[in-house]
């Protein structure tokens, strides 16, 4: 119940957290029926799968070249709007026709919908950051100062909720555990093949664009497949299971101190079982008086 109220108490909006992008992307992208993380290495790789995705939507041409081209990041921002909004949807039909043998799409009416809602939200909200940049630099004068000031506070609230949004991917963890990676390997492969097709590797040669191009899916692929795996080997949560069959997973609590039971060296404690005064296996420390050889008790020792 406490940490239900505390969950609350972070996810209201108040006048601080509409003073801080950071604290109101919180808000917005990660509501309470979100389910926490159960496993801190997957929350660990789910970071890393952050970093290569930020590689595909910012684009290679800003990395490499050392360019900074905002009217390529607002267009790539609608395009990632764009893709979000086609493909996290099929993916998930996709899935729902797979998982048709052991379940039905009843049972996950409630959180797919959810899931749907944050989708719509967090794409909302990047076209209305990208639309007042847009209209502000067209508009000029006197509107560009309130209008910027209003998409840069727009674009950083996107930018913290993509960080927040990133483990969970819109709340579809609360459907299947293994969607947000499954919804990320795809999202980046459907960005970066288009560049691949038509041939527009950002003025690098053709060794160095498919190599840049590649390297944010192939890389968030591969660590998706290492979430995954790690899910189904230890919490028994499969990609191809329905979600209503699946174990509920626990999270991984940290070790307690001292453990149970008591920690028992080898020459026995007295904060746990065993006998403190059994001998020590590398031999007790001489008593006082007593001479002792400075190599030891061995064959040429006394």
């Amino acid at each position: 119940m406490a940490g239900a109220r505390e969950r609350w108490t972070r996810d209201r909006l108040t006048v601080g957290t509409f003073l801080k992008p950071k604290r109101m992307a919180k808000a917005l992208f990660h509501p309470a029926w979100i389910p926490e993380p159960v496993d801190p290495s997957v929350e660990r790789l789910k970071r890393v799968r952050v970093v290569a995705g930020a590689v595909a939507a910012f684009g290679v041409y800003t990395f490499v070249q050392h360019k900074f081209d905002s009217t390529q990041i607002l267009g790539n921002i609608l395009t990632a709007a764009a893709v979000l909004l086609f493909i996290t949807p099929l993916t998930v039909g996709v899935m729902l026709f797979v998982w048709r043998r052991t379940g039905t799409v009843r049972q996950l009416r409630r959180p797919l919908l959810s899931s749907l809602k944050l989708l719509l939200l967090f794409i909302g909200t990047a076209v209305v950051a990208v639309l007042l940049m847009q209209l502000a630099t067209a508009v000029g004068g006197a509107a560009l100062v309130p209008l910027g000031f209003v998409a840069l506070y727009l674009i950083a609230v996107v930018a913290y909720g993509a960080v927040t949004l990133s483990g969970n991917y819109f709340g579809s963890g609360a459907v299947h555990r293994c969607l947000p990676p499954l919804l990320a390997s795809v999202t980046t492969w459907l960005m970066a093949i288009p560049d691949l097709v038509t041939g527009d590797l950002h003025g690098l040669s053709l060794k160095m664009g498919i190599v840049f191009i590649l390297g944010a899916p192939v890389t968030v692929t591969a660590i998706a497949v290492l979430e995954m795996n790690r899910l189904r080997r230890h919490y028994g949560i499969r990609l191809r299971a329905h979600p209503a069959t699946l174990p509920a997973p626990r999270p991984v609590a940290p070790p307690a101190y001292p453990p149970p039971g008591g920690f028992v060296p080898p020459q026995g404690t007295p904060f746990g079982p065993g006998n403190p005064y059994a001998p020590h296996p590398w031999g007790n420390p001489p008593g006082p008086g007593t001479r002792q050889h400075p190599y030891g008790s061995g064959p040429y020792g006394t």
